[in-house]
C-alpha cells in the first residue's frame, strides 16, 4: 500500500482512539472549545473524516482532470465562511446527527470503517479520482486523503482540547503532509514573508499565520 494512505489509516486510528476514550463519553452532551458543537458533536464530524470515505469511494468515478489539492480549497464554502453561515450550520448538524448513536456507537462506527478502509485502499488505482463531499469536481484520492488526514489532526486537537486529555502524537507521515497542506493554506492567505516571519522572526511576525 502507498505510504500515503498508510499514512491515513494510522490518522484514523489516532481518531477512532480518542473518539473512544472515556472522557470523551463522559463529557457527550457538553459543550466543546468549537462554538455551536457538543463533545459528541465535534467527535461524531472527527469520526466522519473516517466514516465518510467509504462512502466517496463506493460513488462512481468522477471525469477528471482533477483540481490541484491547493484548488480544492478555492472552491469549498466552508472556508472563511461565518460561523453561522449555512455551510456551517450543515457541519455542525451533521456531527451532532452522528452523535445520537452515542459514544460506543461512533467509535465502533469508526472503528469497522478503519477495517473496510484498510482493504479498500489496499486495491484502489494511483490515479484513482472521487468527487469530494464539498463537491461537484474531481479529486485525486490521495489528495483527498491528505485533507482528511488535516481534518484529523486539527479537529483531534479540538476534542482532546475540549475533554482535558492530551492531544495525539501523529507520526511524521501523517504531520508531513497535513503541515505542508496548512502551510501552503498559510502563505496564499497571509503572503510567504508573513508566513516565514511567524517560524524564524518573533520580533517582526504577524499576529496570526492561520490557514484556516
Amino acid at each position: 500500500m502507498h505510504p500515503l494512505r498508510v499514512a491515513y489509516l494510522q490518522a484514523a486510528q489516532a481518531a477512532a482512539a480518542l473518539v473512544g476514550d472515556p472522557a470523551v463519553a463522559a463529557a457527550w452532551q457538553a459543550p466543546s472549545a468549537l462554538p455551536g458543537f457538543t463533545v459528541g458533536g465535534l467527535a461524531g464530524h472527527l469520526a466522519a473524516q473516517v466514516v465518510n470515505v467509504p462512502r466517496v469511494l463506493a460513488a462512481p468515478a468522477p471525469q477528471g482532470p482533477a483540481v490541484a489539492l491547493l484548488d480544492h480549497y478555492r472552491k469549498v464554502r466552508w472556508l472563511g465562511a461565518d460561523l453561522d453561515a449555512e455551510i456551517n450550520v450543515q457541519i455542525r448538524d451533521g456531527g451532532e446527527q452522528a452523535a445520537a448513536a452515542g459514544a460506543p456507537g461512533v467509535a465502533a462506527q469508526t472503528t469497522a470503517a478503519i477495517r473496510e478502509l484498510t482493504a479498500l485502499l489496499a486495491v484502489a488505482p494511483a490515479d484513482r479520482l472521487i468527487t469530494p463531499p464539498a463537491g461537484p469536481w474531481a479529486l485525486r484520492l490521495d489528495d483527498f486523503l491528505v485533507t482528511r488526514m488535516m481534518e484529523i489532526t486539527v479537529h483531534a486537537d479540538d476534542l482532546a482540547y475540549s475533554v482535558g486529555v492530551p492531544t495525539p502524537e501523529l507520526p511524521h507521515s501523517v504531520l508531513e503532509p497535513v503541515l505542508a497542506l496548512l502551510g501552503g493554506l498559510a502563505v496564499r492567505r497571509h503572503g510567504q514573508a508573513a508566513v516565514i516571519r511567524a517560524l524564524s522572526r518573533a520580533e517582526r511576525a504577524p499576529s496570526s499565520i492561520v490557514a484556516i
